[in-house]
């Protein structure tokens, strides 16, 4: 169990609930994997975002505003009430910034309440050791950061210098496994940024991920020759988890197209503020159908539709969730309609700025 090591200062206390939780959690991973295996009408993955409102403003995000309002508390409630019925696996939870909502704590519970995983993808900048052990008590148990940079810039603020003392709390109080992912591609200014970040977070005692930087519309950027080096260099520093199952990502980093079968609407669902159902975050519009219309005919419409946007697509986490049904359901449906924006939805297919790059989330 990695995170159990490093140079984090835990006490034994968190080392133990810390243990008790990887491996609980690994067991239920392990029966949501031959779960997946045996049956296809469930979801596997579920995005949901309660507050798209975020405290930075990252210039290639596409996943943010500073207007909006959390979603009540009841309403998140009835959302996973539906996605439980669906019999779905694993909860993410995204943003925005998640950590702005006032009732989390409430939302991740009520997650685990159903017997789901619960993850979350943060900025981490709200974290301290107080917030940390209030997510260990709601019982999450997954978290997410991604930093862009050794030292913040014009483009984003996620930087190693910021952060890094959010990292030492982690290491030292989550009982929750945590995740440091790292971005290269065209934009980033130094890609050794990417390898220090994550040699940083494994002397943590916390696990490390790369992802390959993406356009406004999740097509991929192919890497250069020293980037191809550092992406592979982090890739081996461990792997330990489904979400290593990422052979994808070698293709994506040489520009080489990935053939796959994308059950995005189906196996993995997006789930925007509004409650309505999307392809993913890179690809919102469409179907666009509120939750509780969604039906399971819909979904296995879906399940049998080839997306266009597949052979170039770097949204990792969708792409993870394809592997458990590549190999089985040729997809010989089209769309009924291509993603178009929509009220209610940020950024949706716009034109990046010249200094806007596309390190979107995982």
């Amino acid at each position: 169990m990695k995170q159990a090591y490093g140079k984090s200062q835990a006490s034994l206390r968190v080392w133990f609930w810390r243990a008790a939780r990887f491996f609980r959690t690994r067991a239920r991973e392990l029966r949501m994997i031959v779960k997946a295996l045996l049956f296809t009408g469930h979801p596997v993955l579920v995005h949901v975002i309660p507050m798209r409102r975020c405290n930075l403003a990252c210039t290639y995000c596409n996943e943010f505003d500073d207007v909006s309002n959390p979603v009540p508390l009841e309403e998140m409630k009835k959302r996973l009430d539906h996605l439980a019925a669906m019999g779905t696996s694993i909860i993410t939870i995204s943003g925005g910034e998640p950590l702005l909502h006032p009732q989390l704590d409430e939302i991740i519970g009520h997650i685990r309440h159903h017997g789901m995983i619960a993850g979350m993808i943060t900025n981490g900048f709200l974290l301290t050791r107080e917030r940390i052990e209030r997510l260990n008590a709601a019982g999450l148990e997954h978290l997410q950061i991604s930093i862009d940079n050794t030292v913040p810039d014009e483009v984003s603020k996620k930087s190693l210098k910021t952060l890094d003392q959010k990292l030492v709390l982690l290491g030292n109080f989550a009982y929750f496994q945590v995740n440091i992912n790292s971005v290269l591609g065209s934009g980033v200014k130094d890609p050794e940024d990417a390898l220090r970040i994550a040699h940083r977070a494994v002397d943590l005692g916390l696990t490390s991920t790369v992802g390959i930087i993406h356009d406004h519309n999740g097509q991929f950027k192919p890497l250069g020759g020293r980037e191809i080096e550092i992406f592979e260099e982090i890739m081996n520093l461990g792997k330990r988890s489904f979400s290593r199952f990422n052979g994808f990502q070698h293709r994506v980093a040489r520009g080489q197209e990935h053939d796959w079968r994308c059950r995005a609407g189906s196996r993995y669902l997006y789930i925007c503020e509004d409650g309505l159902v999307h392809w993913c975050s890179q690809q919102r519009g469409y179907p666009g159908t509120p939750l509780a219309e969604y039906t399971r005919e819909m979904r296995e419409r879906e399940y049998r539709t080839e997306k266009g946007c597949a052979p170039g697509c770097t949204v990792s986490c969708v792409q993870q969730v394809g592997i458990l049904d590549n190999w089985r359901a040729p997809q010989t449906l089209q769309p009924v309609a291509a993603p178009v924006a929509g009220a209610g939805l940020v950024n949706i297919a716009r034109e990046p700025t010249p200094q806007e790059s596309g390190a979107g989330k995982t």
